[in-house]
């Protein structure tokens, strides 16, 4: 089948840049007509019915539509690591993930290359794939672009970020996040039905349903809370909620070594350039503990400490 092109007005996020990206212009998030892969490898830090033993077999794409100020990944989300690969080289990718024993195939941040992305899960299923195929997303995702996943898409991964719409602005130049990544949600839960799993060597594996993630930032305590607040009381047990305090600086560092953006961005936002309080996490957790949510993923004091980034330097590309 003829290789899929990237769109010729580009609305495959919240953005609707329109940017002609089939003739190699680059749309808002950076991306042209080239897919653009950084790293296909298994990673081990996902939440554990992801991860597992065997790890999550990660695709890193370059390029981002949200571009976070604060982001851990901004060497990719900016396409400053990656190269162009075809759609049949990212379904041979999906293959040598399952060859190397991964739970599943794990998409991050693919919604700027959702058509290639779907076109190569079906050529790798047609040639034996039997994984369940991840959505690792920052939720903003139109409504319209989840559903277009029905058929390819056995579970999202998927962020939600702020509740208020000011953060939102402040960090990620989208006022309108909250409103758009609730909608977002709301298709993937009704694309997906509630969380399932499967056993493999002893331990649970999500093979379909939502896992909503929640980073929690600096001086955000109140927004963090609104959030868990609106996930639970409209979602309930119909989604796995994971609650991160694995917030980590990386704007200091940048700026510290000399990056002029990251200088302006701690400028602009200097409450960014501190982890999280250990205790404000906990207030965090007793909150959703007082609400009733019953099930979620936390983590550890100190997760900030540890190496969630891992090195874009092509592996498995």
């Amino acid at each position: 089948m003829p290789e899929p092109l990237a769109p010729a007005s580009c609305d495959l996020c919240p953005r609707a840049c329109g940017a002609d990206r089939a003739s190699g212009a680059r749309g808002t998030c950076g991306a042209s007509d080239a897919l653009v892969v950084a790293r296909a490898a298994l990673h081990f830090w996902e939440e554990p019915p992801i991860s597992g033993d065997a790890g999550s077999g990660t695709v890193f794409f370059a390029y981002c539509p949200l571009r976070c100020v604060y982001c851990q990944n901004a060497v990719i989300a900016a396409g400053e690591a990656g190269a162009p690969v075809s759609v049949e080289r990212l379904a041979e990718m999906c293959l040598e993930l399952e060859a190397q024993g991964a739970l599943n195939v794990n998409f991050v941040t693919p919604t700027h290359y959702a058509p290639q992305a779907r076109a190569a899960v079906a050529i790798a299923r047609g040639r034996g794939l039997a994984l369940p195929v991840l959505w690792n997303t920052s939720g903003y995702e139109t409504a319209a672009a989840v559903r277009a996943n029905a058929g390819t898409v056995d579970a999202y991964l998927t962020d939600f970020k702020y509740a208020d719409a000011a953060l939102a602005a402040r960090y990620s130049h989208a006022s309108d996040y909250p409103d758009v990544a609730l909608a977002a949600l709301e298709a993937m839960v009704a694309q997906t039905g509630p969380p399932s799993f499967d056993d493999v060597d002893g331990r649970p594996r999500l093979v379909r349903g939502t896992v909503v993630r929640h980073l929690m930032l600096p001086g955000a305590l109140e927004d963090s809370k609104r959030v868990v607040r609106l996930v639970h009381e409209r979602f309930g047990s119909d989604v796995l909620l994971s609650l991160m305090n694995q917030y980590t600086p990386v704007l200091a560092d940048a700026a510290a070594a000399g990056d002029a953006r990251a200088a302006e961005a701690l400028r602009r936002c200097p409450e960014l350039a501190r982890r999280v309080p250990d205790e404000e996490y906990e207030r965090l957790l007793d909150f959703a503990d007082e609400l009733g949510v019953e099930d979620y993923f936390w983590q550890e004091g100190g997760a900030a400490e540890e190496s969630f980034i891992p090195p874009f330097d092509l592996t498995g590309v």
